[in-house]
């Protein structure tokens, strides 16, 4: 059993109220398009949302592997994910599950699926018992999707 995280909400309101990111750089208002997928809540945008474009940090112990990526959310708060299940807009999409043992260094472990069947996929990291969480990832982009932890 595990449980999907999206950006924590404090973490969210210190970017909106701060109106600086990971970097110290201020937010990119954005206006989607449709189908920019929004840390916040783990859905894909509609078209006319405001949302802001901006640098996240996952936080992981001080490693070599800590890195800062361009994410969305809502430019105000929102309720956050509909349910604790898998992100159904992002179910079919091909990721990479970047593992990660308790020192935040990258577990060998990590790869990335097909999307054919992302629940079996980190079912059989987090079979690895030094794995203490999993990273989605973008595959083109390597921007963070959500965390997932037992």
């Amino acid at each position: 059993m595990y449980t999907i995280h999206a950006i924590d909400a404090g973490t969210l309101e210190t970017v909106r109220r701060t109106n600086l990111d990971a970097s110290g750089n201020a937010p990119e208002p954005w206006v989607a398009t449709g189908g920019e997928p929004l840390r916040c809540c783990l859905r894909d945008a509609t078209e006319g949302e405001r949302l802001l474009l901006f640098g996240y940090e996952p936080k992981l112990p001080p490693s070599p592997y800590r890195e800062i990526g361009a994410v969305f959310a809502h430019a105000a708060r929102c309720d956050g994910p509909a349910d604790a299940g898998y992100p159904a807009d992002w179910a079919h999409r091909p990721q990479v599950l970047r593992a990660y043992d308790a020192r935040g260094w990258i577990h060998p472990s990590t790869r990335a699926h097909d999307g054919t069947d992302p629940q079996a996929a980190l079912a059989a990291i987090l079979a690895h018992p030094e794995v203490v969480r999993v990273d989605s990832r973008n595959i083109a982009y390597g921007c963070f999707m959500f965390t997932v932890t037992r």
